[in-house]
């Protein structure tokens, strides 16, 4: 199966960002306490969000006070969504690829990218966030992860040969089949390659996703791996993902979710 490269993945969710908004999970709580405990998120912080997209995790830090955030999104689509959406005197929306951005340097108390680093190259981003970063700022990196390899997915076994024959996400991960956010080890040793770092921990979590069948279709729709395919094969797939939905799982199908949270100071 072939792997979406970077570029198809920075425009793969913008066709419909309304309901790429509506059906994305939010981000636990607990995340956004660490960013506040730890990482000198607060009222007046000054805060870059990557990969903003429609606002999933954009909202919550300008809840919490970031105070200028500058919203990174390559998509005009999505970035346009999301201005309409989060209208704030303190957001200000760049749209341009992270790594061509003009951003200001060492002006930033605290950058954050959610579930969407894996559509950048690791150490080139790293790099820039670091030059974005003040001395004793913190950089952030969340994904929302579905599936969780120590909890069985039933739904995620009935789907799986429907699912598997088609292209594939960067965030699935190589060979080894652990997907990119929760292989600790890599994140790690990335780190370990930017002497600009340090404090790096890390954190995770699982949860449950309930779904109804049209929950089902809307959530799958927006995956890059579904957008990737040519259009009567997505209907066809989100189809039979609602079948399985409603017929063998009763109209009730559990996401086994996992959300891990990267930290890491700037020296």
């Amino acid at each position: 199966m072939a792997e979406i490269d970077r570029a198809f993945g920075r425009r793969a969710f913008g066709d419909d960002p309304a309901n790429y908004d509506a059906s994305r999970p939010a981000y636990p709580e607990w995340v956004f306490d660490t960013l506040r405990t730890r990482c000198g998120l607060g009222p007046g912080a000054a805060v870059f969000e990557v990969g903003a997209g429609t606002g999933t995790a954009t909202r919550r830090l300008l809840d919490l006070g970031a105070d200028p955030l500058v919203a990174i999104e390559p998509d005009r689509r999505m970035a346009e969504f999301l201005r309409g959406s989060t209208p704030s005197e303190t957001l200000s929306i760049v749209v341009e690829p992270f790594e061509s951005a003009a951003l200001p340097v060492a002006a930033f108390d605290l950058g954050v990218c959610a579930t969407a680093f894996h559509w950048l190259n690791e150490q080139k981003a790293l790099a820039k966030v670091a030059t974005l970063l003040k001395p004793g700022g913190w950089w952030a990196m969340v994904w929302n992860v579905f599936g969780d390899p120590d909890r069985h997915d039933a739904f995620h076994d009935a789907t799986f040969d429907l699912l598997n024959d088609g292209p594939r996400s960067i965030s699935h991960g190589g060979p080894g089949g652990v997907p990119f956010a929760l292989n600790v080890q890599h994140r790690m040793s990335a780190f370990g390659r930017r002497p600009e770092f340090t404090d790096v921990r890390h954190e995770a979590r699982g949860w449950d996703l309930v779904l109804d069948p049209d929950q089902v279709v809307a959530l799958y729709s927006t995956y890059s791996d579904m957008t990737a395919r040519p259009p009567d094969e997505q209907r066809q797939v989100l189809a039979e993902l609602r079948r399985i939905a409603a017929e063998e799982f009763g109209g009730r199908v559990v996401r086994n979710m996992i959300t891990i949270l990267y930290t890491a100071r700037r020296r």
